[in-house]
């Protein structure tokens, strides 16, 4: 017996292993993605949109930001001077955007 799902039957989707980006990262995270987005209008505004890609050694100095933060919150406390946010949006901001890079890395070397 085939145990295929006609992908033309009524109803079919093939999503099985897909990730589940909506429940997964914004249904689970809603107010934390509004609060990294809010910083990342700040910095395009203070630098320019997606200039972040191109830093060079991202991947280490997103890192050390991201730990400069932590310190920072418990030295001076939870709001961070910069852009008038707390130092933990700073902490996720660059820790994705060290992952993305890090993910980018991979990528290629994957492709290749």
């Amino acid at each position: 017996m085939d145990n295929k799902i006609d992908p033309h039957a009524p109803g079919v989707k093939l999503d099985a292993g897909k990730s589940p980006v909506r429940r997964g990262l914004l249904e689970y995270f809603p107010r934390a993605c509004l609060l990294i987005a809010d910083l990342s209008a700040a910095g395009a505004q203070k630098y320019s949109w997606r200039g972040w890609e191109s830093v060079e050694g991202g991947i280490d100095r997103y890192g050390d930001a991201e730990v400069r933060h932590i310190c920072n919150a418990a030295i001076e406390g939870p709001t961070c001077a910069d852009f008038d946010m707390l130092h933990a949006v700073h902490e996720a901001w660059n820790a994705i955007a060290r992952l993305e890079l890090i993910a980018r890395e991979q990528e290629k070397k994957n492709a290749v």
